[in-house]
């Protein structure tokens, strides 16, 4: 099942003996989680029937144990369990998996591990409850989805800044929701989210950010370009060069491969980009040959090792970024 098909039944009170929540993204591990947690159970009921285990201080009887016990005065108990990655011998909780008891919610957050397919425990919660294995989403799904988040709390945003929010944040959703959260507060309800509210709320300026530096290549505009990395580089902790340098290495990555899609009809499904943007990387291509970009990208990966110290002695991070877009833009 899908974390939509999963939290659409919890909200339903469908609920399954044991949820196994694993994988990278943990937004989605912690929101099931936390949702059961907060409300299965009304506030009276959950000093006897709700309990919370940490992995790293449990073995996998104790979580057998604790799911055996019955309910007091109430249809079901909740058990989360923390951090069960730390459980050294998880695989040991087949033999409850085998039968768990109906009174029981029983979640298991075991973050950035997955468990292994090929054994019993996976085939038999399977078979007995629900089984979420979260990804980390590719950047260029972040927009789409900060786009549902905003419209399931019914706001709208627009497309610059849902990619400025990306670019700033990357594909931390659950940094983002936190954003987006922080956001809500502030603004009444149906409002459309623009740039000016990212930079008055989030503390990301408009005029200064990866967004703009690739605006500003993309036109050769050498003195807008010159004026965000002296700013960067002023300020280098809020703009630190491994994202800047990944954010530009993804654009003219991308840009090359415009170059060799024949057709521009299918173009934004090949790049998986926003049609919104298919501009950008028009005119972006009009001005960077491929030879160039191929430059370009090496020039990235030559400026991402010396920031991290290799084959440079003692330049900092914003002469650097300096000294790489003089090049790209030479």
């Amino acid at each position: 099942m899908t974390f939509e098909q999963i939290f659409k039944e919890i909200q339903s009170k469908k609920y399954k003996p044991i949820y196994f929540l694993s994988g990278e993204e943990t937004y989605f591990i912690d929101k099931i989680s936390d949702f059961i947690e907060k409300n299965v159970l009304p506030e009276d009921q959950k000093a006897f029937n709700q309990t919370i285990l940490y992995g790293k201080d449990i073995a996998a009887a104790q979580i057998d144990n604790a799911a055996r016990r019955f309910p007091m005065m109430s249809d079901y108990q909740v058990i989360v369990v923390k951090e069960a990655q730390e459980v050294k011998d998880i695989e040991n909780l087949v033999f409850y998996a085998q039968k768990p008891s109906k009174s029981t919610i029983l979640v298991i957050c075991y973050k950035y591990k997955t468990l292994d397919k090929r054994k019993k425990l996976y085939k038999t919660i399977e078979e007995n409850g629900i089984l979420l294995e979260t990804k980390k989403l590719y950047e260029n799904q972040v927009p789409s989805w900060i786009e549902k988040y905003v419209l399931e709390h019914q706001y709208e945003i627009d497309m610059v800044a849902s990619s400025l929010l990306t670019d700033f944040l990357g594909n931390n959703l659950s940094k983002i929701a936190n954003e987006l959260d922080k956001l809500f507060i502030s603004l009444p309800q149906k409002t459309k989210i623009t740039i000016e509210h990212i930079e008055k709320n989030v503390g990301i300026s408009k005029e200064y950010n990866n967004f703009e530096l690739q605006n500003a290549l993309m036109r050769k505009d050498h003195l807008k370009a010159q004026r965000i990395v002296n700013y960067f580089a002023d300020n280098q902790r809020d703009n630190p060069i491994v994202v800047t340098i990944t954010s530009l290495y993804f654009y003219f990555s991308k840009v090359l491969a415009y170059h060799y899609v024949d057709d521009k009809k299918t173009v934004a499904s090949v790049l998986q980009v926003n049609p919104y943007f298919l501009r950008d990387y028009e005119e972006t291509s009009k001005k960077y040959s491929k030879a160039k970009l191929v430059e370009i990208i090496a020039l990235l990966r030559e400026f991402d090792m010396k920031s991290k110290g290799f084959g440079n002695v003692s330049a900092n991070a914003g002469e650097l970024l300096k000294e790489l877009v003089f090049k790209i833009l030479h």
